[in-house]
């Protein structure tokens, strides 16, 4: 869909005026979603697109700009656009849409604390010791992986310092704007570290893995602990 969908753009007009068509007849109501199948495209980002030309083409002089954010603010509370049958088309998009919009990226936030909470049981079942995204906050980190190790244990001889949760499956794209956003971040700050992407993730990000991260699609069972007792004491001299 991330691939496909902008193509999308270049007949948006087209698509634009079979809804108000569709709607100008009197059509049942479900005009967009049948729309969106017959295309396949997701519900929501179609929904997005017209309600965006719609702006385009209703536009008031002194009336706020059909920005990103603007129409973000619409999708979530469709009671806010003024026209009732595009509002209620919008709100059935989204309801439906089980891949994007509102309802979805609170699923995914769902999903997401609830591997964080499963990685925390893991590396508290080690007793390894470690500090949380919370604890880092407070004492002043902008950046903050999920997980910062307190004593680095090694995987297939990878120093690992801290760890990142990602529920969802790792792609080109994605990955890429961790690497840039949060990763490369990490590493500035806490050293080389673990990423685990636990729905998979697409063989080419494992094959040009950089040197500051391991990438992983669980929780790696190949751990080397630090063992204090092979720490040698240096001398004490008086």
């Amino acid at each position: 869909m991330k691939r496909t969908h902008q193509k999308f753009y270049n007949i948006i007009e087209e698509l634009y005026d079979r809804y108000t068509s569709a709607i100008e007849a009197g059509e049942d109501v479900g005009v967009m979603l049948r729309l969106a199948e017959e295309i396949d495209l997701s519900p929501a980002l179609l929904a997005r697109m017209i309600l965006e030309k719609f702006y385009e083409k209703h536009s008031e002089e002194g009336a706020e700009p059909a920005t990103k954010s603007f129409l973000t603010k619409l999708m979530k509370d469709t009671t806010l656009i003024k026209d009732k049958d595009l509002a209620y088309e919008i709100y059935l998009c989204v309801v439906y849409d089980d891949q994007y919009g509102a309802i979805t990226d609170c699923v995914k936030h769902s999903l997401g604390q609830e591997y964080e909470f499963r990685l925390q049981r893991m590396v508290k079942d080690l007793n390894i010791p470690f500090r949380d995204e919370e604890h880092l906050r407070r004492h002043g980190y902008d950046k903050t992986p999920d997980i910062k190790l307190e004593i680095p244990f090694a995987v297939d001889g990878f120093v690992v310092n801290w760890i990142e949760s990602k529920a969802l499956f790792g792609d080109e794209e994605g990955h890429n704007t961790y690497f840039k956003d949060q990763y490369l971040s990490y590493w500035n700050r806490f050293g080389p570290g673990l990423v685990i992407y636990w729905l998979g993730f697409i063989e080419t990000l494992e094959l040009r893995t950089e040197k500051c991260i391991i990438i992983r699609e669980d929780f790696p069972t190949n751990i080397t602990l630090m063992d204090p007792t092979s720490i040698e004491p240096h001398p004490v001299t008086v």
